[in-house]
């Protein structure tokens, strides 16, 4: 795929390790695409596993990674916060080089719930903390608590995450009022 070609050949580092965990998931039968600007690859339309880079580490992500057996204990949740994708991250091409093994071992098991149609049991939004300072606004407020409720349940929880986060209630104050006119056209809070 020509976008995966340009992304490979566009990123400074992680060049190798990328290239071999690109073939790895093509021998393993699944379909290329380029979506959230990395490479994913597909079975029947459904996201299995996703390359990308960081900083200090290239990972291959498997969409439900929670769902898999990890008997090889190579699963890494990235965040506290993230409920269904998990990580196997990679420092140099050997790694993914000896790991080939049970990638392709991984990626067969995740191809198989995909193929039974399993799907990941996640926190309802109502169950993510909401800082006290965003419900006294939504008290207060029924323009933004109307807004806030039809936005999406992703969208709810990006936002209620991103205030969490916050030590001080003077921050969460600050993100909570920055991020209104972004509810307000409909975004969630990492939408440009």
């Amino acid at each position: 795929m020509e976008k995966v070609d340009a992304y490979i050949k566009s990123i400074k580092n992680w060049k190798e390790e990328t290239t071999l965990l690109r073939q790895i998931c093509l021998d393993c039968g699944l379909e290329e695409d380029f979506k959230w600007k990395h490479p994913c690859y597909t079975f029947q339309g459904k996201n299995v596993v996703l390359i990308h880079g960081f900083k200090d580490y290239c990972a291959l992500l498997f969409h439900k990674g929670v769902l898999l057996k990890d008997t090889d204990e190579v699963l890494i949740q990235q965040t506290e916060n993230v409920q269904t994708a998990r990580q196997i991250r990679f420092t140099k091409p050997e790694e993914v080089i000896d790991l080939t093994p049970t990638i392709k071992r991984y990626i067969f098991e995740a191809i198989e719930v995909e193929k039974a149609g399993v799907k990941v049991k996640t926190k309802e939004t109502s169950e993510f903390e909401m800082p006290s300072e965003f419900k006294e606004i939504l008290e207060e407020n029924s323009a933004i608590k109307k807004v806030f409720e039809a936005l999406t349940p992703g969208r709810q929880r990006s936002y209620l995450l991103y205030f969490s986060q916050a030590k001080q209630s003077k921050t969460r104050l600050s993100r909570i009022e920055k991020s209104i006119p972004k509810m307000f056209q409909g975004k969630g809070h990492n939408e440009r």
